[in-house]
């Protein structure tokens, strides 16, 4: 896995930035929610101004005795009102008209006494989506007269000419508004999330050049929220991984010199064991009844140095992945462990038969004979293998009958060199057994050990759709 490369290239559009444009764009969007109800109230209030002028303007016709008036005041009336014709209606009395000799055609006709919420804003856009060309007729009640009816006929063109400039200053506006929160937003963003993460990036980029460093190690700070957490896991996490590095290192150095000993030691170890077949030999009944114990001890350490030459030079095996059947790899571990314990051994293979594993069919077949090889040479006489699929893994348990494990060694039970109960164990088996299963996503685990016996589970992905990527 690699780092995400911090040059100013990539960084021109960082978290930083990525943060104002969203600030800016969601203010936005706000204004925009809050512009649809707010021009669709414009519109109205200017057309309930001109219901009001119109009324205003009508109440002229009350002053002469006929209800009459001349040309020139007409004219003045209604280009006062801004419109080309008007009428009232009374209860109780007859309507009312100031009208222009000829009237234009009517194309919409609005009343004011009506219209939802949804419908006054889909009025408005309406308005600013035309062209200003109709000529519009409204009805409403008179501000200062509930009870009277105004009927008014204007142009549309002064009404969308001032919802355009309304528009144009709510933009205006927004702008700015978005602008001076965004920049807010993101100073104070910027001081409280972005730069700490900045360091904390440095920090990883540092480590990561020399792990084993010290000095690159971040310092947390006493921040109580989610960054100050991240800082301190980041801290707890770099101690722990350089001291992993570390020991790491000191065991290659060891695992080193453990193989350049084994190697001297082996040759020592021939030397006695061509000594050894010698004293077999002896006429000293002495000599020969220690003979055999003396040639077992040689021989098992010679085992211990090859063994452990084996796992000091084995690296990371590659993984040869394939679909098979558990039953049938079962059946080759009992038939490689039939001759065990003078052949008074038994493995019972209860595994389902439409259990099949995703894995390498070799080390599987390892793993499985190193548990049930270290049952057999701890006392056990039967061991059942079965297995089942939950959940997506394959679960196999091998349980034996044997004595149990000593409370002693089960804490370091899969460390090597350290997880074994029997004298002349190398205490390697269960480590590599871990080993192998951990390289295929998976575990074995130590579920009981008593008088009754010992029962190890392992855990494995079943399909190959379920095994993790690699990174």
């Amino acid at each position: 896995m690699e780092l995400e490369d911090t040059s100013p290239s990539r960084r021109r559009f960082g978290l930083s930035a990525r943060l104002l444009l969203l600030t800016m764009f969601f203010v936005m969007l706000s204004e925009v929610f809050i512009y649809a109800p707010s021009v669709g109230r414009f519109r109205l209030v200017y057309l309930q101004e001109r219901i009001a002028a119109a009324h205003l303007a009508s109440l002229a016709l009350e002053v002469p005795p006929d209800n009459m008036v001349g040309a020139r005041l007409r004219a003045k009336l209604l280009d006062h009102a801004g419109a080309y014709g008007i009428v009232l209606r009374r209860p109780t009395s007859k309507a009312l008209m100031l009208s222009a000799d000829m009237p234009p055609k009517i194309d919409a006709t609005y009343d004011l006494r009506q219209g939802g919420f949804f419908g006054l804003i889909g009025q408005a856009f309406a308005v600013l989506a035309g062209d200003g060309k109709r000529v519009l007729r409204l009805i409403g009640t008179a501000p200062k007269a509930p009870d009277v009816v105004v009927e008014v006929v204007i142009d549309e063109a002064p009404l969308r000419a001032a919802m355009l400039d309304y528009s144009w200053r709510i933009l205006v506006l927004s702008i700015v508004i978005s602008l001076s929160t965004a920049m807010l937003v993101f100073i104070s963003l910027h001081w409280l999330f972005v730069r700490p993460m900045r360091g904390l990036v440095a920090s990883m980029i540092l480590f990561r050049e020399d792990p084993e460093d010290a000095r690159r190690l971040v310092t947390p700070g006493d921040r109580t929220d989610e960054l100050g957490v991240a800082e301190r896991e980041l801290a707890g996490m770099q101690r722990g991984l350089r001291a992993a590095l570390v020991q790491k290192t000191r065991l290659a150095a060891l695992g080193t010199a453990v193989a350049k000993i084994n190697h001297d030691l082996r040759n020592i170890l021939s030397t006695a064991q061509l000594v050894s077949d010698h004293v077999e030999l002896s006429d000293d009944p002495k000599v020969r009844r220690i003979a055999p114990t003396l040639m077992g001890a040689i021989d098992r350490a010679v085992t211990l140095c090859q063994r452990t030459l084996s796992f000091v030079q084995e690296g990371a095996a590659e993984l040869e992945l394939t679909q098979f059947p558990l039953r049938t790899l079962v059946d080759e571990v009992a038939a490689s462990t039939a001759g065990m314990g003078n052949g008074e051994v038994a493995l019972d293979n209860c595994v389902d038969a439409a259990v099949t594993l995703h894995a390498d069919r070799d080390q599987m077949f390892r793993v499985l004979f190193n548990v049930i090889r270290n049952a057999f040479e701890a006392g056990a006489l039967k061991v059942t293998v079965s297995g089942s699929e939950t959940d997506g893994h394959a679960l196999i348990d091998v349980a034996d009958d044997g004595p149990g494990l000593p409370a002693r060694v089960r804490g370091s039970l899969f460390q090597p060199f350290s997880g074994t109960a029997r004298s002349g164990g190398s205490g390697l088996g269960l480590s590599i057994a871990r080993d192998l299963m951990r390289g295929h996503g998976g575990d074995i685990e130590l579920v009981r050990s008593d008088q009754d016996g010992t029962l190890f589970r392992l855990s494995l992905l079943v399909g190959a759709e379920d095994r993790p990527a690699a990174i």
